[in-house]
């Protein structure tokens, strides 16, 4: 398995980078196909620009299907692996993708080889790997859905908290303010101008109002820029904003937080954009029972098996969002996800890799 990773690791495949992403997903294609023999269906979906995105379908020895998502795509712009390879040490594995969620993937190859191998009753699993999550998932989303609708199970290949499965995520919303103003001398003409940038700033502060803490929504405004110089009265500024919600109803609230915004002097004018890039993942009853069910597999085993609710959000979203059971998290226990410090820890593979077997025999 670790020579595996390692092959999947050095495949690099940032989600901008179509002709790595169309590499590495041929290399994903020819290891499953090692692995696990030729699939019974494959489809292949185009995705332009984007990475695209692969369904491979093995028959199980009993009805339904289970799908198993995982994202063969990066944060890591290529030629990373150049200065940080993939490295076995101290019973830690690091390297570019290796937590989020390279680990993962390959484990989930290796769960249905298992399956097969000890010829385990299990249902038919349809492997899916998409080349865009890192940036939101945008073409991808709706074969994710489609791929979920007949599905006893979803299981996302992204990586543990701590060995805890996430059960709940929150949703996130990507936004732009721009601000239009009137460009003006500071020293000669002041009076004339009306100043983009500290409209922006009294925006900001209404904008950062609509978060709620409490209820579990975030706002953070994460870049502003603007003007043309120190001695000119802006007449452009704009601000990217990410917001995070765990409640759904929490969308629709910001949303009009965000249409009420407007600076002080008449004069400038705001425009607020922006869209929801995932909906909250929340503990629909579906999901509940299926984590139930996993955290008897894991007893069996003599494992404790924990649920975890986190700010980041995942492909998981989409599935929970339709009320389908989805579990999240069963990928790699380790940390420093998108940092230098990304790392595995080795010793936890074959046990996550049971883990998944155990859930998909127990679903048959």
């Amino acid at each position: 398995m670790l020579d595996d990773i390692r092959a999947v690791v050095e495949l690099e495949t940032h989600s901008s980078d179509k002709a790595m992403l169309t590499v590495g997903l041929g290399g994903v294609r020819a290891l499953t196909a090692e692995r696990l023999g030729p699939p019974d269906l494959v489809a292949v979906h185009d995705g332009g620009e984007l990475g695209d995105v692969l369904e491979l379908t093995y028959r199980g020895t009993a009805p339904g299907t289970v799908l198993m998502a995982s994202h063969y795509d990066t944060v890591w712009p290529t030629g990373t692996l150049a200065e940080w390879p993939f490295t076995v040490s101290g019973g830690k594995a690091t390297g570019p993708g290796v937590f989020d969620m390279k680990t993962g993937l390959v484990q989930s190859i290796w769960a249905v080889r298992g399956l097969r191998e000890l010829g385990l009753p299990h249902p038919s699993v349809r492997l899916l790997f998409n080349g865009d999550e890192e940036i939101g998932s945008p073409f991808s989303r709706p074969y994710i859905e489609a791929a979920s609708e007949d599905a006893l199970a979803t299981l996302v290949f992204e990586a543990s908290g701590g060995g805890a499965l996430k059960t709940a995520r929150k949703g996130v919303g990507l936004f732009d303010v721009t601000v239009t103003g009137i460009e003006a001398h500071a020293g000669l003409d002041p009076e004339a101008g009306a100043s983009a940038i500290h409209a922006l700033a009294e925006i900001i502060t209404q904008i950062t109002g609509a978060a709620a803490p409490e209820r579990g929504t975030t706002v953070n405004v994460g870049l502003v820029s603007g003007g043309t110089g120190r001695n000119v009265a802006a007449g452009h500024a704009t601000a990217g904003i990410d917001v995070r919600v765990s409640e759904p109803s929490e969308m629709a609230r910001v949303e009009e937080a965000f249409a009420a915004v407007k600076a002080a002097d008449p004069r400038v004018t705001v425009t607020v954009s922006g869209v929801w890039n995932r909906p909250p993942m929340t503990q629909n009853p579906a999901s509940q029972r299926l984590f139930k069910e996993a955290q008897a597999v894991a007893a069996g085993f003599g494992m404790p098996l924990e649920e975890i609710s986190v700010g980041g959000a995942s492909d998981a979203n989409f599935v929970s969002a339709l009320g389908r059971p989805v579990l999240d998290g069963l990928g790699a226990v380790g940390g420093g996800a998108h940092a230098r410090h990304e790392h595995v820890v080795v010793g936890d593979i074959p046990e996550r890799t049971a883990l998944t077997m155990g859930l998909i025999t127990a679903l048959a």
